[in-house]
């Protein structure tokens, strides 16, 4: 049956049974969920889109985090601290960094090599028992909205179409897909306004005399501006970051108007994205000492989204949050990132909001941090459906803080101990004893001082 407009087609899809849970999405936050839940006895599917885990931190070639320290103590544990801590015995870390240390260095971080960390992530899932589909992805759901419960989900691989229904599920794919699909309430950047914080896509150089890496960054964007150097004259570019001894990680490129919810857009930033990125390794051979021999050699396989859809929560992190400071009784984790939301366009407006904000303002003190309380994890009103990573409950300003990598993986933690807690209980996801679940994130190494 068709129309003008659309086709309607009937075809019987094989069932794939036997799994608990259902995590979609193997970026920060679908990994941790996917190994946390396998860990206390789970049977979970994790299902990626791409061939590797890691999400940003592999494919998209981010290969560094930070935000890791208050000054006073490292703030993302648990797991985190675990896939860190195995990344430096295996010298997967950036040169001289030794995160004994971190406690006392406010924000403190280092680059990583992504391929080490893709070798990690697929270890730790195998010898977890998480049963991983690579290059899958979820194409749509089974779900009672008016029960607010999932059933089941269809995916789609080289196979062809699989329907897998399972008792619980997480979505971790960032762009709250799964959810989206479902029927629970979301909310998606534009709609409000016209600001969506532009993606990137970063690369892999390589030749870099990272000892001789000199020059103030901002003053030598501002002459290639001047200079009419750049296609798009931006101020605002985080920069080169060592991942070994001479290569590391260009972040550099706002793909401005870019949406991730549209495919067309997509494939026009991907291929701007790589234009751009050339572009930018030329800035830095030309411009900046220590950079005269680089070479861009890749860039990423998938793009460094920054905003797209999020969940409406059970609760909504929000700004006032962030300068109260606030802690709360059910908080699933702890983290104290500065609110980093990029420029929207190339106009001094933007420039100026983001140095007021990321520079100047928006920053917690030696010591100070907010807390994540538990119900951004879920979708209101939804019995076995959560979300993790940078498609939670917040506003624009605290999603701009907590959608960073370490974030996500101690949210994807806090997520997969909770299904398994519902699993073992009966208890609703929006309704869960939020008490037993800290006490179990804190067994497993969360740092949680409610």
């Amino acid at each position: 049956m068709s129309n003008a407009n659309t086709y309607v087609l009937r075809r019987e899809i094989p069932v794939e049974r036997n799994y608990d849970l259902v995590v979609a999405g193997g970026g920060p936050a679908g990994v941790a969920a996917a190994i946390s839940a396998a860990r206390l006895g789970v049977k979970v599917l994790l299902v990626e889109a791409t061939g590797c885990l890691g999400g940003t931190g592999t494919a998209g070639l981010l290969a560094f985090w930070y935000s890791l320290s208050d000054g006073v103590r490292v703030l993302p544990r648990g797991l985190f601290w675990e896939i860190l801590s195995r990344m430096q015995e295996l010298g997967q870390l950036a040169p001289g960094v030794d995160i004994n240390r971190f406690d006392q260095q406010w924000g403190a971080g280092t680059g990583f090599r992504a391929e080490g960390l893709k070798r990690l992530l697929d270890e730790l899932c195998l010898k977890a028992g998480v049963d991983l589909l690579l290059n899958t992805r979820v194409v749509e759901v089974d779900a009672d909205a008016g029960k607010r419960r999932v059933n089941g989900i269809v995916l789609h691989n080289i196979e062809g179409l699989r329907y897998v229904p399972a008792k619980m599920f997480i979505d971790g794919t960032g762009d709250a897909v799964l959810a989206n699909l479902c029927g629970a309430e979301c909310w998606e950047a534009g709609r409000d306004s016209q600001h969506i914080m532009p993606p990137t896509l970063c690369g892999l150089v390589t030749d870099v005399d990272f000892a001789g890496f000199t020059g103030d960054q901002d003053e030598l964007i501002a002459k290639a501006i001047a200079d009419g150097f750049f296609t798009q004259p931006d101020r605002h570019v985080p920069g080169i970051i060592a991942s070994a001894a001479t290569f590391g990680i260009q972040n550099a490129g706002h793909l401005f108007g870019t949406n991730a919810l549209k495919a067309r857009s997509l494939t026009d930033g991907y291929v701007l994205g790589r234009k751009l990125a050339e572009e930018y390794a030329e800035f830095y051979r030309r411009y900046r000492l220590g950079c005269q021999q680089m070479q861009l050699v890749t860039t990423a396989a998938l793009m460094g989204v920054r905003e797209s859809r999020r969940i409406v929560g059970e609760s909504t992190l929000t700004y006032a949050d962030f300068t109260a400071r606030r802690h709360f009784a059910d908080q699933i984790a702890v983290y104290n990132k500065t609110v980093d939301v990029h420029v929207y366009d190339l106009s001094d407006q933007q420039w100026q909001r983001y140095v007021q904000e990321y520079r100047q303002r928006d920053k917690c003190g030696v010591g100070e941090s907010f807390g994540l309380p538990y119900g951004i994890l879920v979708p209101r009103g939804w019995q076995n459906l959560w979300a993790a990573g940078r498609c939670v409950s917040a506003d624009v300003k605290m999603h701009g803080s907590i959608r960073d990598q370490p974030a996500c993986y101690v949210m994807g933690q806090a997520a997969g101990t909770a299904a398994a807690q519902a699993l073992a209980t009966g208890q609703p996801a929006c309704d869960l004893d939020t008490a037993t679940l800290v006490a179990t994130l804190r067994r497993h190494g969360a740092y949680l001082p409610q």
